[in-house]
């Protein structure tokens, strides 16, 4: 197991020592004065001693907490899908990514509330350079995705990682989550990097790869908010690329990103998986025999799943028809409501600047667009 120690999150074993080494830490009282007001610094500490395992730092501390962000910051979080899964299996989560903590968090939320295993979690080491940030990560299950390595070491590091996550379902029954590709969509557009898949397959030792995808069990997850907390804060990235420029992240960019996506408004949240991938690898393969194909068809099954359970907001429509200048979807949402994405967007971004206009309406417009290559039923 010493192999996986660069990557992998605490063991229930050190979980009361590293709770009790960061009881102190500002942040971590800052965390739980806001998520238990109730409650004195001693009461919250005496509670931490108790504390041995991960799943009891989850559901005593984590859970208190997201309900918490969930009351202050949005209209609540609904969820469809679930109840199909087994309480029994360990699952590969491939989920579109939007918040680079909510998502995770939520999902496991609600594994929590549906009774099903809750899930260790892919992280990009990048987004943990903050000490603490980095021990509360692997206090969640974080394991760690490294960045910045050279070729040689990025294949090294792959097939560590596609190890580490073929341990996790089949050695621990621990269902793993991880993003569809690197880094959050920023315009709207959620689609399934073959590259991620790739990496997952490393770790095969099956004759056909797509049997062992069939093995991993994987689920494909949609997550909606109504509005994104972090919109304008994608944008500049997003100003860069559409001007072919460079763009260099500010020193505490993910940081700044990591704090408001939790605490910035959201409207409703919605949360749907879709089923297990079984039948649809089954038919991949009586399609195609080539290993590439293959994980390009297996890419696009999970985006058609993801896009299809994505949950349609008012916000979406409006986007849609002010950035193609029609009235289509005047019927899925309130002319006030129209008027608050309107002011929305005339706080939070330069509207006199055209492309940051454009970026801003395809960020929640493009949603409505792929599903419109699904059905015209809208």
């Amino acid at each position: 197991m010493h192999k996986y120690d660069a990557i992998r999150p605490y063991h229930d074993l050190e979980i009361n020592a590293v709770l009790q080494s960061a009881a102190n830490h500002p942040m971590m009282k800052a965390m739980m004065n806001f998520s238990f007001p109730e409650l004195s610094e001693e009461e919250w500490k005496e509670q931490l001693k108790k504390t041995h395992s991960i799943r009891d730092f989850q559901c005593n501390f984590i859970y208190q907490t997201i309900q918490k962000v969930l009351e202050k910051s949005s209209e609540g979080l609904t969820t469809s899908g679930f109840e199909k899964l087994d309480p029994a299996e360990a699952y590969l989560f491939i989920s579109n990514h939007r918040d680079i903590l909510l998502d995770t968090t939520l999902l496991n939320v609600c594994l929590f509330e549906h009774n099903l295993v809750m899930t260790a979690s892919a992280i990009g080491d990048n987004l943990v350079k903050k000490p603490f940030l980095h021990v509360l990560a692997k206090l969640n299950r974080n394991f760690l995705v490294q960045r910045g390595l050279s070729p040689r070491e990025m294949l090294q590091s792959s097939k560590l990682l596609s190890e580490y996550m073929g341990h996790l379902l089949f050695h621990e029954n621990r269902s793993v989550w991880i993003a569809q590709r690197e880094g959050r969509t920023k315009d709207g557009n959620d689609e399934t990097n073959p590259g991620v898949l790739k990496m997952i397959g490393m770790a095969s030792d099956e004759p056909n790869l797509m049997d062992y995808f069939k093995k991993l069990k994987i689920v494909p997850v949609s997550i909606s908010y109504e509005y994104d907390p972090t919109d304008a804060m994608k944008m500049p990235q997003l100003m860069a690329e559409a001007n072919n420029e460079v763009y260099v992240k500010d020193k505490n960019e993910d940081f700044m990103n990591i704090i408001s996506g939790i605490m910035g408004p959201k409207k409703k949240i919605h949360m749907k998986v879709g089923k297990v991938l079984d039948t649809e690898i089954d038919a991949i393969v009586a399609d195609n025999d080539n290993v590439n194909k293959q994980i390009q068809a297996l890419a696009q099954v999970i985006d058609d799943s993801i896009i299809q359970n994505y949950q349609l907001w008012p916000t979406n429509y409006i986007a849609y028809d002010i950035k193609f200048n029609t009235n289509k979807f005047a019927h899925k949402y309130q002319e006030k409501e129209r008027l608050l994405f309107e002011r929305r967007m005339e706080m939070r971004i330069d509207t006199s600047n055209d492309t940051a206009v454009q970026g801003f309406l395809a960020m929640y417009a493009n949603p409505v667009v792929n599903k419109l290559k699904y059905t015209d039923e809208l």
